[in-house]
């Protein structure tokens, strides 16, 4: 991508509503736009960033067993009286149509999801079933802040699994909380800052489980046991005083974000649709269900809060908008094409800073964008044959020749 074909343009202003890290640096690199408070327009950076977030969930879902499915953001109102949350969802945005039908905006989809796969299940050999959506929600949140961390609308991946009995569930929960850590490790989360959290599993069993990632600005408080590398949220402290895992009492005062969960939902959504089976003797049995989320919206807010500096964002590998940003400093067009055009024709991502302007500026522009490597092409290092080769999260450049710029491009992926 040229950026003199982008539409959008950095800023120099802070948002004057800009409470984190995520709300600067994402709005003045035009990743994203605000148009309410909780509620962004993803740009053409911002959603390249978040497709990539989203695919490399999908991978890793679908290896779990996950089919991806779609469902409706509108759900009729007669699917939330069933399972008696039509008017107990304290955030739930209820609208009325033509002829007076009521609706709600998808905030979660466990009304619309089990009547659905309940559809289909007849017998113990339907199942296990496991399908998945990646859809935007809609909460009605009291106080929407810290940009997307917190919206009104956002991204979520959720996961659905439908079980003949409890011990099938168990098997498959434990799985799933061992593959998310992969999923998070490979969004670029270092696995010394993320916890699985034990949190209160409410009416459906004694514990659920969060995936925190440590932050300054997050909004949970959990204590760590640094024996096991597992948490427990502040707010089930009064019944587990102890590490779950291994009763160690020292546990560790952090902030965290959450990016994702898992529950064990029981027969709760399963018995109020009347979801049942019949078992190898005809007899009928409920569907025992769990849940299990990922936030993509959030995740890549949580990536800003933790990577960056005071010149902007410094996004991971794994889902930065490209892979190179090449920046062309004076009368270098036609050598600043031909690096452009030979990157991409080897199938690199390349945003190309081909606009007027001064180095200072377009330096900073890179800086505050964050991709991972950055190329400066100038008559001073076309006289030696090379361009200057810098890494985001490296202080210092370096000198490359031109003639080996794809091949160290595709050696720095693959570290």
């Amino acid at each position: 991508m040229k950026y003199s074909e982008l539409f959008t343009r950095t800023s120099k202003n802070i948002p004057a509503e800009a409470d984190s890290a995520n709300a600067r640096f994402l709005v003045q690199g035009g990743f994203v736009h605000r148009e309410t408070a909780g509620v962004y327009s993803y740009l053409p950076l911002g959603l390249r960033v978040l497709r990539k977030i989203e695919q490399i969930i999908r991978v890793e879902v679908e290896m779990m067993g996950g089919q991806e499915i779609l469902m409706p953001v509108l759900s009729p109102k007669e699917n939330w009286v069933t399972t008696n949350r039509w008017d107990t969802f304290d955030v739930l945005f209820r609208l009325t149509g033509v002829q007076g039908k009521e609706y709600a905006l998808g905030a979660t989809h466990e009304e619309i999801v089990t009547p659905l796969v309940g559809d289909y299940i007849f017998s113990y050999k339907d199942l296990p079933i496991k399908v998945f959506q990646i859809q935007n929600k809609m909460r009605n949140e009291l106080r929407a802040k810290s940009g997307i961390l917190r919206g009104r609308e956002f991204s979520m991946k959720d996961l659905y699994s439908f079980h003949a009995n409890q011990e099938d569930l168990d098997v498959y929960y434990d799985f799933v909380k061992k593959s998310y850590l992969k999923i998070f490790k490979k969004l670029g989360f270092d696995s010394n800052i993320t916890y699985i959290t034990y949190a209160s599993g409410g009416a459906f069993s004694k514990f659920s489980h969060e995936y925190q990632v440590l932050s300054d600005v997050g909004e949970d408080q959990i204590y760590v046991c640094e024996k096991c590398h597992v948490a427990v949220n502040h707010e089930i402290l009064d019944e587990q005083k102890t590490c779950p895992e291994c009763n160690n009492s020292n546990l560790v005062s952090k902030k965290g974000i959450e990016v994702g969960n898992i529950f064990k939902l029981g027969t709760k959504f399963s018995d109020a649709f009347g979801i049942k089976y019949a078992d190898k003797d005809g007899v009928l049995k409920p569907v025992v269900m769990g849940c299990y989320g990922i936030g993509p919206s959030r995740i890549m807010g949580t990536l800003v809060e933790i990577f960056n500096d005071e010149k902007g964002i410094i996004w991971p590998k794994s889902i930065a908008p490209y892979q190179v940003h090449i920046v062309s400093i004076g009368d270098v067009a036609k050598d600043a094409d031909k690096l452009y055009e030979k990157l991409m024709s080897e199938g690199i991502e390349v945003l190309y800073n081909d606009r007027d302007g001064r180095a200072g500026a377009k330096l900073n522009d890179a800086d505050l964008i964050g991709i991972p490597l950055r190329l400066v092409i100038s008559s001073r290092t076309l006289e030696k044959g090379s361009v200057e080769w810098k890494e985001r999260s490296n202080n210092d450049a370096e000198e490359v020749k031109l003639d080996n710029v794809v091949e160290l491009v595709k050696k720095y992926y693959l570290k």
